[in-house]
């Protein structure tokens, strides 16, 4: 079934400036891999304590999903989905909620994370070889609203049946705590892909990082993040004709305007939203007028 498909996420990290006595004798690189957000996480470090840094990443990235996942149970925003409301919800949530709001306010409510009554819809339809009927979406659709969440750091609260889903934006998100924890170790000249990439400095050797976007331009990558999104890049149907980024407005999947659209910002969780959000736009000075609204952040290659 065509909606099983999952990011990548790799780190690779290296001091550029170690002398080269320490370069001599470190370690071959080490390689670390797990799970977060529904993705493979795959970390490599180049470091003498890449052991130490290598555990505490994936413990990082373990906390996050254990706040901002839908595949764990447990999760604040499962639990959140669950009950209707959380108390004194983790400072991660709120962040990565309002960063969303954001881009929901700026993208005219096209980007809206409490799509998830729709997107559940659309995958159990998806289960038995089906699409959802009209009158299903319809009941879905009045769950949907990005106006009915109450949102502030006592509390969030959902109305009865709605339900919000983070994956436009969470993944971002993740690369941007994981820079922050590396920063703070005093690393620079790191790539982090998370299926969205945020560059600290550019590659230990100078020069930025070389990135060849799906629409064949390319680009170097430096103290800056690159999303991309495509609004086939997963499907609900074995056809192919039905993308998985959902119109809140009508139900639908968004009719099929551009292959990929790539957003560059100077936040991975950003240039995550607003690659999602582009897809919605109709147009591309819609795209740009969006933009504006966001520091640094640019349209990159065609679309």
């Amino acid at each position: 079934m065509p909606i099983t498909r999952r990011r990548l996420i790799t780190i690779s990290a290296a001091l550029a400036m170690l002398p080269a006595a320490v370069h001599a004798t470190m370690r071959t690189s080490r390689l670390w891999t797990g799970q977060a957000l529904g993705a493979r996480v795959s970390i490599r470090i180049s470091h003498p304590d890449g052991d130490a840094i290598g555990r505490r990443v994936m413990a990082e990235i373990n906390r996050l999903e254990d706040i901002l996942s839908l595949y764990r149970p447990n999760s604040s925003l499962a639990m959140l989905n669950r009950e209707g409301q959380l108390a004194h919800p983790p400072f991660e949530l709120l962040e990565c909620m309002s960063l969303a709001g954001g881009v929901h306010a700026a993208s005219g409510g096209r980007f809206d994370p409490t799509i998830q009554p729709l997107w559940a819809l659309w995958v159990e339809a998806a289960v038995h070889g089906k699409r959802p009927d009209a009158k299903a979406i319809e009941q879905a659709i009045r769950n949907v609203g990005w106006h009915m969440v109450e949102l502030n750091a006592a509390g969030i609260t959902l109305k009865h049946g709605m339900a919000l889903s983070l994956n436009g934006i969470g993944q971002g998100y993740v690369a941007d705590r994981v820079a922050a924890l590396l920063e703070a170790e005093g690393l620079n000249n790191i790539l982090i892909d998370t299926g969205e990439l945020r560059a600290l400095g550019g590659q230990p050797e100078g020069g930025g990082w070389p990135v060849v976007l799906k629409t064949g331009e390319s680009l170097n990558l430096r103290q800056r993040a690159l999303a991309s999104s495509a609004p086939l890049g997963t499907t609900f149907d074995e056809g192919g004709e039905y993308g998985h980024i959902l119109d809140p407005a009508t139900g639908m999947p968004i009719p099929v305007r551009w292959d990929t659209v790539s957003i560059s910002a100077p936040s991975a969780a950003v240039a995550d939203a607003l690659a999602t959000a582009a897809c919605l736009m109709p147009d591309v000075g819609s795209i740009e007028a969006m933009l504006r609204g966001f520091a640094g952040a640019r349209l990159e290659g065609g679309i």
